[in-house]
């Protein structure tokens, strides 16, 4: 499959230009970025070639890759899948429900596939798990912990982000409890509540519609000593907890590029895909509109 990747930050440094270029399936054909000479370093680096036109990069590959914020993936998105290319997308899909929209709608109306690379759905251990816990059912409750530090004095490289410091946690690691929490216990009917904590901590309490509730505790802010991701089920067979997973952004991404060729060859939707990350920018934005309230 030829893949063009768009964006240039750290992400698209660490994960995606790195996993496209290794892959064996993937003829990685070149990058277009906001800055033209940030596309041009990235490029050289791993083999691709650096366009300035994004239209004439479309023209010439099967999908995109997008590593950029929010609301400009999805504007790009849309405009990839108008051109025929499949999408390899990064969460949140979006930051409004509307935008949302146009990007699954646009999708869909193109008979284009995509996967929205949700982290913890394409590391081998944790997939493992929330498909054994999702088949075993009789979940009562579920409460996830997403606690990041990016925003506590280190020295992460997404910390001048300006989209991640004006949504905070809710919508930079809200997704990834929420990929992790939908397949196991089911639809979610509401918000039932959600409350601020500390800096930008958020906390929800979500109904699903088969009955089982979960919290939510998301941060960027958490002191560095206290950072960490847990998921904790209890229901008709006790307790499990979501297993820890070995660090690896390029063997997850390569997994979501495979999980795209399958999904082109096939026919068949990827659970990860546009539709579902548009109902995790529903769910956010319902939370959203309650910390506002």
């Amino acid at each position: 499959m030829r893949i063009g990747l768009l964006g240039t930050g750290p992400w698209a440094q660490m994960a995606h230009a790195p996993a496209l270029e290794q892959h064996p399936e993937v003829d990685f054909v070149g990058v277009w970025g906001r800055r033209a000479d940030a596309a041009k370093e990235l490029a050289g680096r791993h083999g691709a070639r650096a366009y300035d036109d994004i239209d004439a990069l479309l023209a010439e590959v099967d999908a995109v890759a997008v590593a950029l914020p929010p609301s400009v993936q999805a504007e790009l998105a849309v405009r990839a899948a108008r051109a025929g290319c499949h999408l390899l997308l990064d969460k949140p899909l979006a930051t409004t429900v509307e935008q949302g929209r146009a990007v699954a709608g646009a999708a869909a109306d193109a008979g284009v596939a995509s996967v929205v690379f949700f982290t913890t759905r394409f590391l081998p251990e944790t997939e493992e798990w929330i498909t054994e816990q999702a088949a075993a059912g009789g979940w009562f409750t579920a409460h996830a912990q997403w606690l990041g530090s990016v925003f506590s004095g280190g020295d992460s490289p997404f910390a001048n982000s300006p989209w991640r410091r004006e949504k905070g946690a809710l919508w930079d690691v809200g997704p990834h409890a929420l990929s992790v929490l939908l397949p196991v216990l089911g639809e979610v009917r509401r918000v039932a509540a959600a409350a601020p904590g500390p800096r930008d901590t958020a906390h929800l309490v979500l109904e699903h519609t088969d009955g089982a509730s979960s919290t939510l505790t998301l941060s960027l802010t958490a002191p560095a000593e206290a950072a960490g991701t847990a998921v904790e089920l209890r229901g008709e067979h006790g307790v499990t907890r979501l297993p820890t997973a070995a660090p690896g952004v390029v063997p997850a991404f390569q997994r979501a590029a495979d999980a795209l060729i399958t999904a082109v060859r096939t026919g068949r939707p990827h659970p990860c895909d546009a539709a579902f990350a548009l109902r995790v920018t529903e769910i956010l934005a319902e939370a959203e509109a309650l910390l506002e309230g």
